[in-house]
C-alpha cells in the first residue's frame, strides 16, 4: 500500500522569507476585532480607511474606460499610460524617457519581485537599506539571492553612509537599492548622498534600484531628487505608482522606468519581458487610471503643506512622541511614517514583537516593531501617520500610558 506523508510542507524557498508587517501582530489584531474590540491601526500605509479619497477625475476616467478594458492589454502595459509615465519623468528632468522604457505592474510590490527574479542567480547579493521596506529583503531571498543590509544612520537624519555601503560590495553584488523618501524612517536623501550612491554603482558595475513611491509626499521644502537624474550612465530602475500620492492603494497601479545604458541590459530586459508575458498583463482598468492621475492638477499639494492633513498629522505625531520620556524620534521629511526609538535604560525591551503585541492587547493600538524592517535592535517602532490629528492624539496618549506602565514594571 502506498504511504503518504502526514502533511504537505511549504517550499524550503520560504524558510528565510519574512513579512512581519502582516505577520503575527496583524493576525492578533484580527482576532481581537472578531472578539468585538475596536483596533486603531497604525501599522500599514493604506490611505483609504483613514478617509483619504481617490481624486474624482481618476474614478470618472476609469468608469468611462471600463467598456474597453475587459480584455488583456499588452504585457508591458497600455500605450497611453506608458506615454503618461514617460512624460512624467521628462518633466522631472529625464528628457530621454520613452514609453518603451516603461513597464506597468500590479503595484510596486509585484514589480520588485519581477525585477529581482529577472536578475538574480543563486547567492547573488543585493545591497538593501536597514531599516528597509521588508518586501525588498523577502523578495531577494525568494528569488534565490542574498540581502546585504547597509545601515542608515539614526544620528544623521537616517541617511546612509556611502563608505559603509561600498565596504559591503563583493564580486557577487548585483544591485544597490535606495528607498527615497524612506519607509520606515521618513528620510529624504540630499543630492550628495544620491550622487555618492550612483558613483558606487558606476565603480562596481551595479544596477541602481530606486524605490520612489513616496516621491510627492514631502514636507517643509525637502528636495526630492529622482535618483535617475544623477545616474545617466548607470542602469537604473525607478519604481513608483499611484497608491500613495493618488490614494488608490487598492488599484495596484505601479510602474518601473528603466534608464541609463539600456544597450548593456538587452538580455536582462528580455528576461523581464518573459516574466511580464507569463503574468499576461497588469490590471487593465487600473492602468487606465494612470493617464488621468499624472495629468493636470495634483491634489496631493494641499495635503503636504502646513494646514494640510498629511503635514499636520506627521508633525503632531512627531511632537507628541518626542514629549514622552525616553522616546526620541527624527522628524520625517517625507512619506507617511515615523520610526521612534525607546531608550533601553528606561524601556528594556528584549522582544519587540512581544512588546507590540502586549501594547495591542492592552491598548488596542496596532503598531509595527522595528525588527520587522530588518533593523538591528529591539528598541524601535514604526507608526503610520495617516489617522486624523484627533485620533493620533488619542492613540499616542494611550501609547504614553502603556510606556509609563512598562517603565514602572521594569524598574521594580
Amino acid at each position: 500500500m502506498q504511504q503518504f506523508a502526514e502533511e504537505f510542507l511549504q517550499s524550503p524557498k520560504l524558510a528565510e522569507v519574512r513579512y512581519d508587517v502582516r505577520g503575527p501582530i496583524a493576525r492578533e489584531a484580527v482576532r481581537l476585532e472578531r472578539a468585538g474590540h475596536r483596533i486603531t491601526r497604525l501599522n500599514i500605509g493604506n490611505p483609504a480607511p483613514f478617509g483619504f479619497q481617490a481624486p474624482e477625475q481618476i474614478l470618472q476616467h476609469m468608469i468611462k474606460t471600463l467598456p474597453t478594458a475587459q480584455g488583456y492589454s499588452d504585457s508591458q502595459g497600455i500605450y497611453s499610460a506608458r506615454v503618461a509615465v514617460a512624460q512624467y519623468y521628462q518633466a522631472r528632468g529625464l528628457r530621454d524617457a520613452s514609453p518603451e522604457d516603461v513597464w506597468l505592474g500590479n503595484g510596486v510590490s509585484e514589480l520588485i519581485s519581477m525585477v529581482l527574479t529577472a536578475l538574480l542567480a543563486p547567492e547573488d547579493e543585493i545591497l538593501i537599506p536597514a531599516p528597509d521596506y521588508p518586501l525588498w529583503t523577502g523578495a531577494t531571498k525568494l528569488a534565490g539571492g542574498r540581502a546585504v543590509h547597509y545601515i542608515c544612520d539614526e544620528h544623521n537624519r537616517w541617511w546612509p553612509d556611502p563608505e559603509e555601503i561600498e565596504s559591503k560590495v563583493t564580486d557577487r553584488t548585483k544591485a544597490l537599492v535606495l528607498i527615497n523618501p524612506n519607509n520606515p524612517t521618513g528620510a529624504v536623501y540630499p543630492r550628495e548622498i544620491l550622487v555618492a550612491m550612483a558613483d558606487i554603482c558606476r565603480r562596481h558595475n551595479l544596477m541602481l534600484f530606486a524605490d520612489e513611491i513616496y516621491e510627492n509626499i514631502i514636507f517643509d521644502g525637502a528636495e526630492m531628487i529622482n535618483a535617475a537624474t544623477v545616474a545617466d550612465d548607470v542602469l537604473t530602475v525607478t519604481f513608483s505608482g499611484l497608491s500613495k500620492t493618488w490614494r488608490v492603494a487598492g488599484f495596484r497601479s505601479g510602474w518601473i522606468y528603466v534608464s541609463g545604458p539600456r544597450h548593456r541590459a538587452k538580455n536582462y530586459i528580455e528576461g523581464l519581458n518573459l516574466l511580464m508575458n507569463m503574468r499576461m498583463c497588469a490590471n487593465v482598468p487600473a492602468q487606465h487610471a494612470i493617464q488621468a492621475a499624472l495629468g493636470g492638477y495634483q491634489s496631493i499639494e494641499e495635503l503636504i503643506l502646513p494646514g494640510g492633513r498629511l503635514y499636520e498629522q506627521s508633525r503632531t505625531a512627531h511632537r507628541l512622541l518626542a514629549e514622552i520620556e525616553g522616546v526620541t524620534v527624527e522628524k520625517a521629511d517625507g512619506a507617511l511614517y515615523l520610526f521612534p526609538r525607546l531608550d533601553p535604560e528606561i524601556y528594556p525591551i528584549a522582544d519587540d514583537e512581544k512588546f507590540v503585541i502586549d501594547l495591542l492587547r492592552q491598548k488596542k493600538i496596532l503598531l509595527s516593531h522595528g525588527r520587522a524592517f530588518n533593523w538591528e535592535d529591539t528598541q524601535h517602532l514604526r507608526l503610520v501617520t495617516l489617522p486624523s490629528v484627533e485620533d493620533l492624539e488619542t492613540a499616542i496618549a494611550e501609547i504614553a500610558d502603556f510606556l509609563t506602565e512598562y517603565r514602572d514594571a521594569a524598574s521594580r
